[in-house]
């Protein structure tokens, strides 16, 4: 039996704050927002990622802003983006309503666990760590390499 939208958000809201209470965890804070709840991760490659989730009826979508639309249509961050979808299990790029990276995941409301949740969140963080400043170089650099 598939799990209810209020069920699934009570176990969101109760992982989230135990995620909190871990001073060894990288999550920090939390709130919620036009009904998401966002979690601000702290990054080593980067000072925090904002991490978005959505509970709906039928499942949790997940979303975390990466970069920015790059500056040519032609940018080798698309191609990179879409090579490192093949590898990933839970998350993947897409471009975002205003044209900027974005990771996207969505799961079942009856999948949803706390170590789905924890899985989701560690491919998030995995995710940026690789590829936040080889994304970069490939999009944000003038002819010599140096960062626009």
């Amino acid at each position: 039996m598939p799990a209810s939208k209020a069920d699934t958000a009570e176990l969101l809201e109760a992982v989230v704050a135990g995620w909190l209470a871990d001073p060894d965890n990288d999550v920090v804070y939390s709130e919620q927002v036009d009904g998401y709840l966002v979690i601000r991760l702290r990054q080593a490659v980067r000072d925090f990622t904002s991490v978005w989730f959505l509970v709906g009826d039928r499942s949790v979508d997940v979303e975390a802003y990466v970069l920015p639309a790059p500056d040519r249509e032609d940018s080798p961050v698309f191609r990179q983006c879409l090579v490192r979808n093949q590898r990933a299990w839970r998350v993947h790029f897409m471009v975002g309503k205003d044209g900027g990276l974005v990771l996207h995941g969505r799961v079942p409301n009856e999948a949803v666990t706390r170590a789905e949740l924890s899985y989701l969140l560690a491919e998030i963080y995995e995710t940026i760590e690789v590829s936040f400043r080889s994304l970069i170089r490939a999009g944000w650099t003038d002819q010599s390499g140096r960062e626009k």
